[in-house]
């Protein structure tokens, strides 16, 4: 099993993926856990110190006045934990939590925290282990995802609930189980675990991944559907996409040609119109603003899950430890925003090509695709991925400004970022089964022109959907068929059929 080791700075979002998804194992660069000892090191020297220090040796929050004796320490790091289990459900799955967990523990590697090396070794045995803390993901504005981080901390002092080799248990038997120790807490421990953005970006990080897929399988729906239509190549022209070099709208336009070679829609057609409606002939340039926006994203999330959030900082080299606000996840949660628009472009392109498809006038092809006048085929469907839409459109309204003063009205500003990327994640879904509607139309329409040459692209996509959907005869129930083509965009196996032909 592949192994991704952490030093604090060079975590990927796809190695990130390959723990999250596929239970990659994680290891500790020895250099970051000398930086950590040497924090914590740091931290017993400034034990006795006068100067209030939030989080260790004062009250965080609004009790950032109340002054945390020695004695105290420990009850009080454990006091944190369980007083900001907060957070109310659903629970993020357990990929989810093994991205959280990861992306917790690589900025713990920094040193900024001060923590117990404790906190670190127990993250990645737990991650190795398979021991998925119980994480509901509602309950934090998005200023660090305390209320649901604090979940985290409570199984690794042995309390609470976890996910183990598929069985939902206590953590402390849990732990028994793999032969490991729960933690003791010290100062800075408590928050030293809940204190950061790790569950909003961890489940950013998988939502990006899975963005990435979606953006190329939308790129081979939409040449399915365009080779259905009869559509023109001429917008796909490198020549014309080189006049406007943007990088995402020319790779995108680079991906369709190659899915495209070999199609009789390069040939001459009297009957072809001039110009095709813009869902069609701009999909390339909608796609590659995506892709631009994916960029930008996850430039901006790497930052974040290189990074240390915690406040306070401790910096090692200057023997100090200094309140601050890098806790602040505004950069990358605009960013989602920004992704939410443009997949509603992607949603709503689809939506009109599906519509196009169905209208003879359009498509010169039979109403609603139907094989015969008194079948009603796709004609009701259409409602179904219109009202998808309606919910991304509704989705992709901005909330990263939305809240209330707390804690005595000092923390009076938001983000929402865990909701900003759950409402991305929840837009993703839709997009799935939208797109999977567009493919049931084209594959349906592409069968009412058996006798043109079409692309080895688009023949393998036929034959993937036909291995489960058949060709629409006589009117039937469409659920199982809507499921079964959001299956396919979402397995990657439209992927995988066209690798395996090009």
């Amino acid at each position: 099993m592949d192994c991704v080791v952490l030093d604090g700075k060079s975590l990927s979002i796809t190695d990130l993926a390959n723990i999250a998804n596929h239970g990659a194992l994680v290891g500790i660069d020895s250099k970051a856990m000398e930086r950590v000892k040497a924090s914590r090191e740091l931290v017993h020297k400034l034990c006795d110190s006068e100067k209030p220090i939030y989080g260790f040796n004062a009250g965080v929050g609004w009790n950032k006045d109340v002054r945390i004796e020695r004695d105290f320490y420990r009850q009080f790091n454990t006091d944190m934990i369980r007083s900001h289990c907060i957070a109310i459900p659903p629970e993020a799955s357990e990929q989810e939590v093994r991205a959280t967990m990861a992306v917790r523990l690589n900025a713990l590697l920094w040193g900024c925290t001060g923590s117990s090396p404790d906190i670190p070794v127990l993250m990645a045995a737990m991650l190795n282990e398979g021991i998925h803390p119980v994480i509901p993901e509602r309950g934090s504005l998005g200023e660090a995802d305390i209320g649901s981080l604090a979940h985290l901390g409570l199984a690794m002092i042995g309390e609470g609930n976890v996910h183990y080799r598929g069985k939902r248990m206590s953590a402390a038997e849990a732990l028994r189980e793999a032969n490991l120790e729960p933690i003791s807490t010290g100062p800075k421990d408590g928050h030293a675990i809940i204190s950061s953005n790790a569950l909003a970006a961890g489940q950013g990080a998988l939502v990006l991944h899975a963005l990435q897929e979606l953006i190329e399988t939308a790129e081979i729906v939409y040449a399915v559907s365009l080779e259905a239509f009869n559509g023109n190549t001429t917008p796909l022209d490198p020549k014309v996409q080189s006049v406007r070099p943007f990088k995402g709208q020319n790779e995108s336009a680079a991906k369709i040609r190659s899915y495209l070679k070999g199609s009789y829609i390069y040939d001459e057609d009297p009957d072809r119109p001039l110009q095709d409606p813009l869902c069609f002939r701009d999909a390339a340039h909608v796609h590659g603003a995506v892709r631009e926006a994916i960029d930008y994203v996850r430039s901006l999330l790497t930052v974040q899950i290189n990074s240390s959030d915690d406040n306070p900082c401790l910096l090692l080299e200057e023997g100090r430890i200094v309140s601050c606000a890098n806790f602040e996840p505004l950069p990358w949660v605009l960013g989602f925003e920004m992704l939410g628009i443009a997949l509603s472009h992607v949603s709503k392109a689809s939506c009109l090509r599906s519509i196009k498809l169905c209208t003879p006038a359009f498509s010169g092809l039979p109403r609603f695709l139907s094989p015969h006048p008194r079948t009603i085929c796709f004609g009701t469907l259409q409602k179904t991925f219109v009202s998808l839409d309606n919910e991304i459109r509704n989705l992709i309204n901005p909330s990263s400004m939305d809240g209330f003063c707390v804690a005595g009205e000092i923390e009076d500003r938001f983000t929402n970022a865990p909701f900003v990327v759950q409402k991305i994640r929840k837009v993703l879904d839709n997009l799935r089964y939208i797109l999977g509607m567009e493919l049931m139309h084209a594959v349906q329409a592409l069968d009412f022109r058996g006798d043109k040459r079409i692309s080895e692209a688009a023949k393998a996509c036929h034959a993937e959907v036909r291995r489960s959907i058949a060709f629409y005869v006589t009117d039937r129930p469409l659920t199982d068929d809507i499921e079964k083509a959001r299956r396919l965009i979402a397995s990657g196996a439209l992927l995988k059929a066209v690798a395996d032909v090009r």
